[in-house]
């Protein structure tokens, strides 16, 4: 009974991620479908619509949005645009928190918002960050001259974190992606970075530099 019961875990292990990441898509998909017919029908007739449609026009305006956003004078409408929803308590908490979710994705720029992983030694313990600003030259004067870095500590299988500012030479840099550091870490350390690799591959590695 017990090894059939490890089978079943076993397969329920496989498919639900599959399942799960499937019916995300469908969700997606079938969400900005309906919403896009919506729109659409409004200037085409609905006898004229065809499935896909709605996908289709979605996609155009995302790479419309995406080609003319760097223009100056759509930059300042999108600052002023974040300047008045900070204004309004509650909506800020949740537009920023969308905001700031947002800037994980790549957007081709030179720079990320996450620009590098780092370790931060606290006894014995190793606290997985990413680092936002590497400098910081409002708080010197705070920090009596030592040089600080921003560090984003995110919570596991939550969507927040702790950004914590300290000395340099207190993180250590170590060499891994940032998107794989950060499945790492929002999954409590039950994801592998190296899914074909055995474990004790990444433990084998030298000490990465510091700072």
């Amino acid at each position: 009974m017990k090894s059939l019961t490890n089978i079943l875990m076993k397969g329920l292990a496989a498919v639900l991620p599959i399942g799960l990441t499937l019916y995300v898509i469908w969700w997606l998909v079938r969400t900005i479908e309906a919403q896009m017919r919506g729109l659409l029908t409004l200037i085409v007739p609905p006898e004229h619509y065809r499935p896909g449609m709605g996908i289709l026009v979605g996609l155009l305006l995302l790479f419309a949005v995406g080609s003319v956003v760097n223009a100056y004078i759509v930059r300042r409408a999108i600052s002023v645009w974040d300047e008045f929803l900070e204004r309004i308590p509650l909506v800020k908490t949740v537009y920023s928190a969308f905001r700031d979710i947002a800037r994980l994705l790549p957007s081709g720029q030179g720079k990320r918002d996450l620009q590098s992983v780092v370790i931060w030694h606290v006894g014995d313990a190793r606290l997985l960050g990413f680092v936002t600003r590497d400098n910081l030259p409002e708080l010197e004067k705070q920090a009596g001259g030592v040089d600080l870095v921003a560090v984003y500590f995110p919570l596991s299988y939550m969507l927040g974190g702790l950004t914590v500012y300290l000395p340099k030479h207190a993180v250590e840099r170590i060499d891994m992606p940032v998107e794989a550091a950060m499945r790492l870490a929002i999954t409590g350390g039950m994801a592998t970075t190296h899914p074909h690799a055995p474990p004790s591959d990444a433990a084998s590695r030298a000490a990465p530099p510091r700072l």
